[in-house]
């Protein structure tokens, strides 16, 4: 690590510890030659997530669009806009955690829709409706019927 006062490349490690929100390394240092004392933050590098949607094309992940679909789905519903942020929270680190750098949409709509069911069954059913495409009636009763049993 380079010193913001003199330059020189190389320094000791006098303190580490987590940061507030946990999401870096927190490093107090001292340079060797002019002992300047300074911070560090260590984080993990971020490689975006792609969805590769259905017709083939590749976009960024989206936090904002998922969570647009669950304020949608449970408008009217008793569930907290946190509760709906830790689900979204959830999906992330799982997919962090599991190295994933290429996801399709149906594999996101499913991991929602599999959250939304443990959650709250009507916001399912809302999701689904729209996620599915249910194309009649049939097929939005036969997704009621498969909740239920």
């Amino acid at each position: 690590m380079r010193c913001p006062k003199c330059g020189y490349e190389e320094s000791k490690v006098i303190d580490s510890r987590p940061s507030d929100n946990h999401e870096a390394i927190r490093r107090r240092r001292e340079c060797i030659r002019c002992g300047m004392r300074f911070t560090t933050f260590e984080r993990r590098e971020e490689v975006p997530l792609i969805v590769v949607k259905k017709d083939g094309a590749r976009e960024t992940f989206d936090r904002q669009k998922i969570m647009r679909g669950l304020l949608r789905a449970t408008v009217k519903r008793n569930i907290p806009v946190a509760r709906l942020e830790k689900l979204l929270d959830d999906m992330a680190s799982e997919l962090r955690d599991n190295g994933i750098n290429e996801i399709t949409s149906q594999e996101i709509g499913n991991m929602v829709l599999m959250r939304l069911m443990d959650l709250d069954k009507v916001a399912y059913i809302r999701f689904a409706s729209v996620y599915r495409d249910f194309k009649d009636v049939d097929e939005f009763s036969d997704e009621l019927r498969s909740l239920t049993n």
